[in-house]
């Protein structure tokens, strides 16, 4: 391992110099960079994990940030929901047009010190990758979108759409807040989400290889499955145990693999991937996307985690619970399977492959609130398209951009079902697997905050002048 330090304004000076993005001018995604670095520092210092009620911590930060900048007291809101909360700030325009609103998240995931190599509230620097909790899912990216936002304020822009930035504050589990945002704000001209698309890296060179729009997203549900006995005394065991019964009831489900499925932006997605990526799962990608009927492809891509959500329905165990008492049988034991539904499959058809798969008509399979949402793909606007891509071959030229779909769940699939046009535009280029967002030891590419501070800058010039 290389020398690891903790993040502060020396540091933060030094990567001006290292991201390999340009050199500092007035006004230049270089000059904020400091600024930029010190609040992401501040931001990830903030556990905002669940019940943890440091979300609003997080907000009014920010919140004091902007004001600070010259945003007026009433163009920005804390919404308190539940122990979270959201975070609402609407830079003025002209009112020529309908707004464009801004998306992330400012909740993470709960980290363990203990689990991790370094302290995941603590911003470090290492290698070339910045780690901590939210460097990459998201605090990175909802601190470029402020700090965009403040620059161009500092710059006196005028856009003719006024600019909303929406920062929901419990994307990671309840989602309460985005359902107040969307309930708030759902006449708008569209949804630019920095949380979904971005660009993938080839892992053996470090060279971009594709840039996705994300128009579209799977469905999210939980299904809880639940076997119940009549329990008794421990030292009188019986056949009828709901536990050893849920073992093969979970058995049986992470043995099926629902059906390849390809749409429009899926055969899009993987034909350009395909075409840049090596070996056999690019092949694989391409045959995919010419012959859906392919099985030997579907295995292929399927054997990859990165990439069969982008094919599949995915079903799979996340949580279980079972017993009462260390000395007695147990009277119940359930499953969580999370569920990630490819576009167009109807929410119930889904329970109802489970319960045939599982094969136990004593099984009880509920879906869990808050009810699914079904989150239609979003069309193509053509000056959306035109945005991303100057933004993105101002730093890659000729780098094909392409729609794609998210395998997991966005904030914006609430604006999508309340009619709002979303696109997700992460500025972020990564190798697949390499971020391990969720997951321990959490990083991102160190060159990406400048990038992403270049990149929102072009972007909401363009679509907002």
């Amino acid at each position: 391992m290389g020398s690891a330090r903790t993040l502060g304004l020396t540091a933060t000076a030094m990567l001006v110099f290292c991201t390999g993005i340009g050199t500092a001018h007035a006004g230049s995604a270089a000059e904020a960079l400091p600024e930029t670095m010190a609040m992401l520092k501040h931001a990830i210092s903030i556990p905002t994990v669940e019940d943890q009620h440091q979300v609003p911590v997080l907000a009014a930060y920010l919140a004091d940030k902007l004001k600070a900048a010259g945003f007026a007291a009433g163009d920005i809101e804390i919404i308190p929901v539940g122990e979270t909360a959201a975070l609402v700030a609407r830079y003025r325009g002209t009112g020529e047009g309908k707004p464009i609103l801004l998306s992330g998240h400012m909740d993470v995931v709960a980290a363990k010190r203990q689990d991790w190599t370094r302290d995941p509230f603590t911003l470090i620097e290492q290698n070339g990758y910045l780690y901590g909790r939210g460097t990459a899912d998201m605090k990175t990216a909802v601190v470029v979108l402020v700090e965009t936002l403040i620059r161009l304020k500092r710059e006196g822009f005028k856009p003719r759409h006024d600019l909303i930035l929406l920062l929901s504050g419990d994307e990671e589990t309840a989602m309460a807040s985005t359902r107040e945002l969307a309930k708030r704000y759902h006449d708008a001209e569209f949804l630019l989400n920095a949380d979904a698309g971005g660009g993938t890296l080839d892992p053996a060179s470090g060279k971009p290889v594709v840039y996705q729009i994300q128009a579209a997203e799977k469905t999210y549900a939980d299904f809880r499955i639940t076997l119940t006995s009549p329990g008794g005394h421990s030292s009188e065991p019986t056949a009828d145990n709901a536990i050893y019964r849920l073992a093969k009831v979970i058995d049986r489900v992470g043995g099926y693999a629902f059906p390849p499925m390809i749409n429009d932006i899926t055969r899009a997605s993987l034909r350009a991937t395909g075409a840049h990526t090596p070996g056999a799962l690019g092949a694989a990608m391409t045959r995919f996307a010419a012959h859906p009927d392919d099985a030997a492809a579907a295995a292929t891509i399927s054997a990859d985690p990165a990439y069969v959500g982008q094919i599949r329905t995915t079903c799979v165990a996340t949580m279980l619970n079972g017993g009462h008492a260390l000395n007695a049988l147990p009277q119940s034991a359930s499953v969580n399977v999370n569920c990630r539904i490819f576009p167009g499959t109807p929410v119930d058809s889904v329970r109802d492959t489970l319960v045939k798969v599982i094969d136990d008509k004593s099984a009880s399979v509920t879906v869990l609130s808050p009810p699914p949402v079904a989150s239609p793909a979003s069309p193509l606007r053509p000056d959306v398209i035109a945005a991303v891509t100057d933004a993105v071959h101002a730093r890659f030229p000729g780098v094909e951009v392409v729609p794609g779909m998210s395998a997991g769940a966005s904030d914006s699939m609430y604006f999508r079902n309340a009619g709002v046009p979303s696109y997700g535009i992460d500025a972020s280029f990564t190798k697949p697997d390499d971020s391990f967002a969720h997951g321990l030891n959490e990083k991102l590419p160190a060159s990406e905050v400048e990038a992403g501070l270049e990149f929102w800058h072009r972007v909401l010039v363009q679509l907002a002048k």
